[in-house]
């Protein structure tokens, strides 16, 4: 299936884009998801933690994603 994933922060520089369409077996959990992106972008793996978003909520890494799922990537926030 098809995803367009959203990427914020440090993700976002990483990658080099703020979307990014990705190609995803069909039954893609969220835990997969990541996996495949440190596959493809081994600078995330530098990253300790990040959430994923689907739908506009913060996801768990067994939830199952949908091909028409909004999906962002948001890094740990640091600042003061």
């Amino acid at each position: 299936m098809k995803l367009k994933i959203a990427l914020f922060g440090i993700a976002k520089e990483i990658v080099g884009s703020s979307s990014l369409d990705l190609d995803t077996p069909d039954a893609q959990s969220v835990a997969g998801l990541i996996t495949q992106l440190r596959t493809r972008y081994p600078a995330l793996n530098e990253l300790t933690s990040f959430a994923v978003a689907v739908n506009s909520d913060y996801a768990a890494d067994d939830y199952q994603l949908q091909e028409r799922d909004e999906v962002a990537l948001i890094p740990p926030v640091s600042g003061g």
